[in-house]
């Protein structure tokens, strides 16, 4: 059995017939559409997502940060700025 990652459903049927009530109901929570009750793709607001793509990015500064945190550095003279 697959996992929802998800605490709303709805079906493509309904979604299909319902689309705004769908949208208006779920807010910011995330909903799962199923087909044939498995989860065919997930429905995502739009400050949901926003904030799912700043995380993506907070983790690949993070991860970036580790990886050249040992160098090689560039020594700058501020002044020659």
């Amino acid at each position: 059995m697959q996992t929802i990652h998800a605490s709303k459903t709805v079906s493509v049927t309904e979604l299909k017939r319902n689309l705004t009530a769908v949208l208006s109901q779920a807010g910011d929570d995330p909903v799962a559409v199923l087909n044939h009750n498995k989860p065919a793709a997930y429905l995502l607001s739009a400050a949901h997502y926003e904030r799912l793509l700043e995380y993506l990015e907070d983790l690949e500064d993070a991860r970036l940060a580790q990886e050249r945190k040992d160098g090689p550095f560039v020594d700058v003279d501020i002044d020659a700025l």
